[in-house]
């Protein structure tokens, strides 16, 4: 539980979930992938800060771990390897617990449910069926909806746009998730399932922070999830 209950005085009536790290347990394929491909251009990060990087799209990463000539040099060639390297460790990412009975819950309270992802295509829909959300969620996206990522806000404005621009709250596992939504004045719940500290997200500006989608899904009550903006607090 967090230390606070996490309300706010935003009224909301649609809920941004992110999706690696926060619904599926992915980081850490995503970490070695990152490492696998970076190797392959002969450029060696520690994995642990690319650990840190994970969330922000592959279009900033190399710069922010390796610098912005190693983005020239080799960009294009990183990222193409790292779909292979991905493929390869795709098959061991699993649901994290609680993340379908959430969904259900959230979506049973009355919020619209966007899940918000700046993956292929490809590796959105194998997430979709992974958690059972193909039927609940109202809305998601791709790389294919977004040209600027994490930290970026175009994600989380382009998730508001696919329901009408209404009034979100997002849940996400990252820095970069808290600060994007927070450009927009989207306040996020986060949870630790991705790596980052409870004190990382905190300092970050996350308004509460749970240990896992279970974990949430058991604290409802006492966050801004409890109900949306449409449906009276009886």
């Amino acid at each position: 539980m967090p230390p606070n209950n996490g309300r706010t005085n935003t009224m909301i009536d649609t809920v941004i979930f992110d999706v690696d790290g926060t619904l599926v347990d992915s980081n850490y394929q995503h970490t070695l992938a990152w490492y696998r491909a970076l190797r392959r251009s002969n450029i060696t990060v520690p994995i642990w800060r690319i650990h840190r990087t994970i969330g922000m799209g592959g279009d900033k990463l190399i710069t922010e771990l390796a610098g912005a000539d190693a983005e020239k040099a080799h960009g294009d060639d990183v990222r193409a390897a790292w779909d292979e390297e991905f493929e390869v460790l795709i098959d061991e990412i699993r649901p994290l617990p609680g993340t379908h009975e959430l969904l259900m819950e959230v979506k049973h309270r009355g919020f619209r449910i966007v899940l918000a992802s700046s993956g292929k295509a490809a590796h959105v829909e194998r997430s979709l069926e992974l958690i059972g959300a193909r039927g609940l969620a109202d809305a998601w996206t791709t790389s294919d909806d977004v040209s600027d990522s994490k930290p970026a806000p175009e994600l989380v404005d382009t998730a508001l746009q696919k329901v009408s621009r209404s009034s979100g709250i997002m849940v996400g596992d990252a820095t970069w998730d808290v600060i994007a939504a927070a450009k927009l004045d989207v306040p996020t719940v986060a949870l630790l399932t991705g790596g980052s500290s409870r004190a990382e997200l905190r300092d970050a500006g996350a308004i509460a922070v749970f240990d896992s989608p279970q974990d949430l899904l058991d604290h409802l009550d006492i966050t801004p999830l409890a109900y949306p903006s449409t449906q009276d607090a009886t």
